[in-house]
C-alpha cells in the first residue's frame, strides 16, 4: 500500500499563493485601520507591516496597534485561507509567513535578485532546463 499524494499544477499553486498573499495584506491593512481608529493613532504609514523601528513597549500605542494587527491578521487569515486553498492551509500559511519575513528582514532586493536571476536562467536555458521529477519523490 503506497501513499499517494496528488500535486496541484504549478499555475494553480502559484495563483492560490498570490491570492493568499493579497488576502493577508488586505486583512492586515483593514485591521490596522480599525486599530488606528480605535486607539487614535494617526501617524502610521503605509509600510506599517514592515516597520521594525517602532520601540517595542506596552506604553507605545503604535507598537500595540502593530502587534494586535499582526496577531489578528494571522488568526483571521487562518479561516479565510480555507476558502481559497481548502485543505492545504498550513502550507500556504507557512509560505505567506516566510515571504513576509523575507520581505521584512532582507528587503525586496533578495526577492528581486532570485526572481530576476531565475527568470533569466529559464529564458536562456529553457531547452535544457532541469525540472524536478516529482513522480519518484
Amino acid at each position: 500500500m503506497a501513499l499517494r499524494i496528488t500535486v496541484a499544477p504549478s499555475k494553480v499553486v502559484l495563483q492560490n499563493f498570490l491570492i493568499c498573499v493579497i488576502l493577508f495584506y488586505a486583512v492586515y491593512y483593514a485591521v490596522l485601520g480599525m486599530g488606528c481608529m480605535t486607539l487614535k493613532v494617526y501617524e502610521l504609514d503605509v509600510l506599517a507591516p514592515f516597520d521594525f523601528k517602532t520601540n517595542p513597549s506596552w506604553l507605545n500605542t503604535n507598537y500595540k496597534v502593530l502587534l494586535v494587527s499582526t496577531e489578528v491578521t494571522y488568526f483571521v487569515c487562518g479561516f479565510l485561507f480555507v476558502l481559497v486553498v481548502e485543505e492545504w492551509v498550513w502550507d500556504y500559511a507557512i509560505s505567506v509567513t516566510i515571504l513576509h519575513v523575507a520581505i521584512t528582514s532582507t528587503g525586496s532586493g533578495l526577492i528581486l535578485m532570485i526572481c530576476g536571476g531565475q527568470t533569466l536562467a529559464y529564458c536562456l536555458f529553457k531547452d535544457n532546463f532541469i525540472y524536478p521529477d516529482l513522480e519518484e519523490f
